[in-house]
């Protein structure tokens, strides 16, 4: 694996912390048994756009379905 600098002069301690979050991030890939289920993204649940209170209904409440609060 070969990894190069593309833009920027990084510091030997920030390429050394840089190659210990991948190096610790490939570890944990490859210790993880094949087809086994990833852990889901907070970004990717839906529960989290309806977390808050939901409108109450109205004359308005049309416009506050989509975002609530």
């Amino acid at each position: 694996m070969t990894i190069k600098v593309v833009r920027g002069n990084p510091t030997p301690e920030e390429l050394a912390a840089a190659l210990a979050v991948v190096r610790a991030r490939a570890a944990a890939a490859a210790g993880a048994p094949p087809g086994a289920p990833r852990p889901r993204d907070s970004w990717s649940d839906p529960a989290r756009i309806a977390a808050g209170r939901l409108p109450r209904p109205g004359a308005t409440a049309w416009a506050r379905t989509y975002w609530p609060g």
